[in-house]
């Protein structure tokens, strides 16, 4: 079974669409246009596959990793050590911190692989692999065992989280520029266009960042798989990144794609399964013009342009009432005395997964199914995903938690097809 057709489920629905169209059209006629959030409404309701798109337990996850290519002196001279930013986050001294909390998010820090310890706390999540990668410009980053050991614990990071949608970012002294390097050699973008920070940027900096990565450029200027490409260039943070939007695009969750390296991880991710990129939204939290290049990659604006200059995954928890909103769009506001269906009338209960029912219809469907499932032969699981045993039709078995040693994991995510990553429509 092609990894590329099973593994997640494209979230093209024409039926579903055209529903969701006409009730936003209803609804101009009286209370006037909403302008991209009605864009964006459709959006959601395509992904969760309903008329009335809910959001349940939101997370908001930092990737934390210290890469080896910072001894090369390509981070400004300014730049707070990664564990002291990792520590200001878990004890809500950085506004991403304050800011998540008022919009309701769960946030959890995972330590990917500081170079540093970073003392026990409830919302760390302690999944190292090494205590930083190596430096690109010398050798692999990563090796491919420990690329995969990191997508795997994305994978059970995100099946251990709940709700249905997630923010992901990355920090950590040279993510930014590990992040173009992958970027720079999937897509064949100019590492100049990913790297240069603004019209003011001095000159011997640009330079110096150009000698060292290109450098390193060369060094492996003959890996394209993507997941080489990973190990290659990239960081710890990006591989968990991958392993997490992997698995929640099989569960038809929203990602909110937040800076640099989650625009990296996506990219990898969209090689293995292209469709992943229907369940994001972007968000920003800095106007680093390398960023517009990045989201260009994908057709995608960021869903608010602030101005910002703070770590990646402020900008998503500014962003996150806007797509509270636009959900309720569909589901809170009311149509006259009828709250209005659920699904299109050419649409049943049995065109949704359960991850996308109601809670009502998720238990009788339940109820229904365990009436069919004689003991001891399985049992109903209401959120099909990579990890599970008995994945959905949208898994491919490959991926499944079975068979999630290094080789056959290799040999799942290469994508030999998938040449390019997916457009996603611009929501601003």
């Amino acid at each position: 079974m092609s990894v590329n057709r099973s593994l997640i489920a494209p979230t093209a629905n024409p039926v579903l669409e055209q529903a969701l169209r006409d009730k936003l059209q209803r609804r101009s006629e009286t209370t006037g246009e909403l302008g991209e959030l009605e864009p964006l409404a459709i959006r959601l309701g395509l992904i969760q596959n309903t008329l009335k798109p809910r959001f349940r337990a939101p997370q908001i996850v930092v990737f934390a990793t210290d890469h080896g290519m910072a001894v090369e002196g390509i981070s400004e001279p300014t730049a707070q050590t990664t564990v002291k930013a990792v520590t200001a986050l878990l004890t809500s001294q950085l506004p991403l911190s304050v800011f998540a909390r008022i919009q309701g998010l769960a946030l959890s820090v995972v330590d990917c692989g500081l170079a540093d310890s970073v003392p026990p706390h409830a919302r760390l999540l302690a999944r190292k692999i090494a205590h930083g990668t190596r430096n690109t410009r010398v050798t692999s980053a990563m090796s491919l065992d420990q690329a995969h050991a990191a997508i795997r614990a994305g994978m059970e990071i995100a099946d251990a989280l709940p709700g249905n949608a997630m923010a992901c970012s990355g920090m950590g002294l040279g993510s930014h520029e590990s992040a173009s390097l992958v970027l720079s050699r999937l897509t064949g973008t100019t590492l100049r266009d990913l790297l240069i920070s603004g019209p003011l940027m001095p000159q011997d900096d640009l330079a110096r960042k150009l000698a060292v990565l290109q450098g390193a450029q060369g060094r492996h200027r003959d890996i394209t798989d993507p997941v080489e490409v990973l190990a290659a260039f990239g960081g710890f943070e990006m591989a968990m990144m991958v392993g997490v939007m992997l698995v929640a695009g099989s569960k038809r969750h929203v990602l909110v794609i937040d800076g640099m390296a989650a625009c990296a991880a996506l990219m990898v991710a969209s090689r293995i399964a292209p469709a992943v990129t229907d369940y994001c939204v972007f968000s920003r939290s800095h106007a680093h013009p390398g960023l517009d290049h990045a989201l260009a990659l994908f057709s995608a604006s960021a869903l608010l342009e602030l101005g910002m200059d703070s770590i990646d995954g402020t900008g998503a928890t500014l962003a996150w009432p806007l797509i509270v909103s636009a959900a309720a769009l569909l589901t809170e506001v009311a149509e006259g005395e009828d709250p209005g269906p659920t699904l299109p009338n050419d649409m049943t209960t049995a065109d949704m997964t359960t991850a996308d029912m109601p809670t009502a219809d998720i238990t009788a469907a339940h109820e229904a199914s365990a009436a069919e499932v004689a003991p001891g032969n399985g049992s109903v699981n209401s959120e099909p995903s990579i990890l599970a045993s008995g994945v959905s039709a949208v898994v491919s078995p490959d991926l499944s938690a079975a068979n999630l040693t290094a080789e056959p994991l290799h040999s799942a995510l290469q994508s030999p097809s998938a040449t390019a990553a997916r457009s996603v429509p611009s929501l601003v």
